[in-house]
């Protein structure tokens, strides 16, 4: 269980501490547990979304607080990280990776963060409306859980740039695991209705797909913020997809 309590540590403000010190192989391992950690952290907004009764503007601000809390702003600081490298990297590698490893926020890194966690309320906001008339209840468990899941097939399949990286022992994981996992949860979308399966494993795959030639053609693979960026923008697509496609009454 060590691989699981240390994806539960990394990737979330759970409180866990290790027994011990944990090795490469079981740092590796904990990516195949992302996944996990999506549906852990989809299951906690669907219990806000369900059981709490509150005028809907609250609860989608209430749910995506809770969202950013139960990780810790992870995610959103790898997408700032990637915004203010991407525009002054002005297309040269080093200097974006460099960037990067700047703690420091700049403007565009701030713009990114509120323009996703806006999208983000809306799009809660949207499927608090819409609750009544579809049922979209694992649409809150597949949206973080798939968000996570392309992490594993970033890893699969495109090089970590930095070798000293959080991410570079991520690597060691056998590519048929990655995909065996990717392909066990990937079948969870079954629990949604055919439409929606098809539109958000359509965003899924071209968001990703999309994301990997950008990160390919300006830096040769991914990096830790790059990874994080990723998940914000896969969830952020999906959610407005989703709300789209029920708003649009193409579910009728």
């Amino acid at each position: 269980m060590i691989p699981l309590l240390i994806a539960v540590q990394f990737m979330t403000t759970v409180p866990v501490r290790l027994p011990y010190l944990p090795s490469r192989e079981q740092n590796a391992l904990s990516m195949l547990f992302y996944p996990v950690i999506g549906l852990l952290i989809g299951g906690v907004l669907w219990l806000m979304a369900s059981f709490i009764h509150l005028p809907i503007m609250l609860l989608s601000c209430l749910i995506v607080v809770a969202w950013v809390g139960l990780t810790g702003g992870l995610h959103l600081d790898g997408l700032a990280d990637t915004a203010d490298a991407w525009v002054g990297g002005f297309g040269d590698r080093e200097r974006t990776l460099a960037i990067m490893k700047d703690p420091n926020a700049g403007a565009m890194g701030v713009i990114a963060i509120v323009l996703c966690l806006m999208l983000k309320w809306a799009s809660v906001y949207g499927l608090l409306m819409l609750d009544d008339e579809y049922d979209v209840s694992f649409v809150w468990l597949m949206i973080p859980m798939l968000g996570r899941l392309g992490v594993l097939v970033l890893f699969a399949t495109t090089p970590y740039v930095r070798q000293q990286g959080l991410g570079s022992a991520l690597q060691d994981v056998p590519k048929f695991l990655l995909w065996l996992v990717v392909v066990g949860f990937g079948v969870m979308l079954g629990v949604l209705s055919w439409q929606l399966a098809v539109v958000m494993l359509g965003v899924w795959v071209v968001m990703l797909s999309w994301l990997r030639w950008r990160f390919v053609g300006r830096l040769g693979g991914i990096t830790g913020d790059t990874v994080g960026a990723s998940i914000e923008m896969v969830e952020v697509a999906m959610l407005v997809s989703v709300v789209a496609v029920l708003y649009g009454g193409w579910m009728a």
